[in-house]
């Protein structure tokens, strides 16, 4: 697989500038082009009542639409910098629907972290999870306050279930980027789980890839034994399989995949 074109998810929060020149650092490295996506949209209201003042309602709902996606667009025009190859594609619409529907021309995905502390992104944001969920292409999912992608380490959460295979495929561009690969298995099954196999499978890749197993069932829970690890490894990032099913409207996700995309402290590339 070869990383041939990104999007960038731009919104109106505090972390979406630093979002967007790690993105444009990385498509740069890989000498793939980059496509900013915003989308925001406007409310609906019931035709009730005064229809004249029903309209004037919603033309002030559109124009407030408009002038925040003119605000990302900037955005992502400016912390782009100088890249030769980057695109914008907007439209007043659902955010999720819209760039899962952008997903379509992207290799990688690129999201920022929404844990409770990050703050309100504004309209404008996707919401992580669900996009994970909807998009069919890997994701990266970026913590604030980091504007570039360091790749000395990075650690692979290892499990033998489709989504964990899928999740080292789609990061082989990122794995053979990085010094060395830490292939890590938690919990009690960790010696039956073949992380030794898909450390195997790395090295004849041409990786420099390590086998890590913690059999003992971390109090804490895998998700954060995992980032400990990644911590204690210097990670730069985290590559794992994203586990979650559909309640009605909501996503409801795994344990380690919930504690993830809550509190990664580090960017964690995830495939479903």
């Amino acid at each position: 697989m070869t990383i041939r074109t990104i999007t960038v998810s731009v919104d109106l929060g505090a972390a979406a500038a630093d979002r967007v020149q790690l993105a444009a650092g990385l498509a740069e490295r890989l000498r793939a082009c980059l496509i900013g996506v915003g989308a925001c949209r406007v409310p609906s209201y019931l035709p009730v009542g005064d229809m004249l003042a029903v309209e004037r309602i919603y033309e002030d709902e559109e124009r407030r639409a408009r002038e925040q996606l003119d605000q990302v667009r900037a955005l992502f025009e400016r912390e782009a910098g100088t890249m030769p190859r980057t695109e914008w594609r907007s439209a007043l619409t659902d955010p999720l629907a819209y760039h899962a529907e952008q997903a379509r021309e992207a290799d990688l995905v690129v999201v920022g972290r929404q844990g409770p502390a990050d703050g309100d992104p504004g309209p404008t944001a996707v919401p992580t999870g669900a996009l994970l969920m909807a998009v069919g292409r890997p994701v990266l999912v970026v913590p604030p306050s980091l504007e570039r992608l360091g790749l000395g380490c990075a650690v692979v959460a290892w499990k033998e279930t489709r989504e964990a295979r899928r999740a080292v495929h789609d990061a082989l561009p990122l794995l053979s980027l990085a010094e060395r690969v830490c292939v890590v298995a938690v919990g009690p099954d960790a010696h039956r789980a073949g992380a030794e196999g898909t450390a195997a499978y790395l090295t004849r890749h041409g990786l420099a890839a390590t086998t890590h197993l913690l059999p003992d069932q971390p109090a804490v829970g895998a998700g954060d034994a995992l980032l400990r690890f990644a911590g204690r490894e210097g990670a730069d990032l985290l590559v794992m399989g994203a586990y979650g099913h559909s309640r009605l409207r909501e996503w409801i996700f795994g344990g380690a995949t919930h504690d993830i995309l809550q509190a990664t402290h580090v960017c964690c590339l995830m495939s479903h």
